[in-house]
């Protein structure tokens, strides 16, 4: 088995989930006592979030690549970053690395296109939802992207930082992402993306009249496809540019 590269800590929540998602699918995938050979470089999301809120992607992206580095370094095969908004950085952490970087966007938009459907609600943080780094990757991959409207936009990025990124899950955010859930599905919305790595600790299956599509799941799925020794693999990955 390749050994998988994780770039995470933003959050910590969601990131101790990829790290069960990936011994899990290992177990299920050989049976026995297997688990996943993985790297994790957790970061200190505090300081990323104060780039996000300041603009200062460069930076950002230059506090992942050197994570990436190390990763690479530490004996990864290839490399996640364990969150969706900070694939706005995805180019520069892989160049930063002559392994490839498996991007997260194109993990979801292969489960999307494999379930027969391409039109969906794209839940997840104000930059993901409004941004085009992440939308235009989905649509580009032949999606037609739905996203909430600005009451909805808005109340969907503030559970996600001061609730489920602090490890707390309420039900009356629960409800709350039902409707605008609900809203989605009755602008068109045939699934929905469930675009920020946290949200998967609040909505399940049991929460959308539609199908949903868990990113971290869905993400970590694909990398042990990619890891494991004549594992075919779909998900095209970002290739490194050196």
């Amino acid at each position: 088995m390749k050994t998988i590269g994780l770039i995470g800590g933003m959050s910590w929540e969601s990131t101790a989930e990829y790290y069960r998602f990936l011994n899990e699918f290992t177990r299920d995938r050989l049976g026995g006592l297997h688990s996943a050979r993985c790297v994790i470089y957790s970061v200190d999301f505090a300081e990323i979030e104060q780039l996000q809120v300041q603009g200062r992607w460069a930076d950002a992206g230059e506090i992942l690549a050197a994570a990436a580095r190390s990763l690479e370094a530490a004996g990864a095969d290839l490399v996640l970053i364990c969150t969706n908004t900070m694939h706005k950085v995805a180019d520069v952490v892989g160049a930063a690395v002559s392994i490839p970087l498996l991007h997260l966007a194109d993990a979801t938009a292969g489960a999307v296109r494999a379930s027969g459907l391409r039109r969906v609600g794209l839940l997840g943080t104000a930059f993901t939802m409004e941004q085009d780094f992440y939308r235009g990757r989905l649509e580009a991959a032949g999606l037609d992207v739905r996203i909430p409207d600005t009451d909805g936009r808005a109340l969907v990025h503030e559970v996600i930082y001061e609730e489920l990124c602090l490890g707390i899950v309420r039900d009356e955010s629960r409800t709350a992402y039902q409707k605008v859930i609900k809203d989605l599905v009755a602008a068109g919305a045939e699934g929905i993306i469930l675009g920020c790595t946290e949200i998967e600790l609040l909505i399940g299956p049991g929460d959308s009249p539609v199908p949903v599509f868990p990113t971290a799941r869905l993400h970590a799925e694909a990398a042990v496809d990619a890891a494991l020794p004549g594992a075919r693999n779909d998900t095209p990955t970002t290739p490194a540019s050196r």
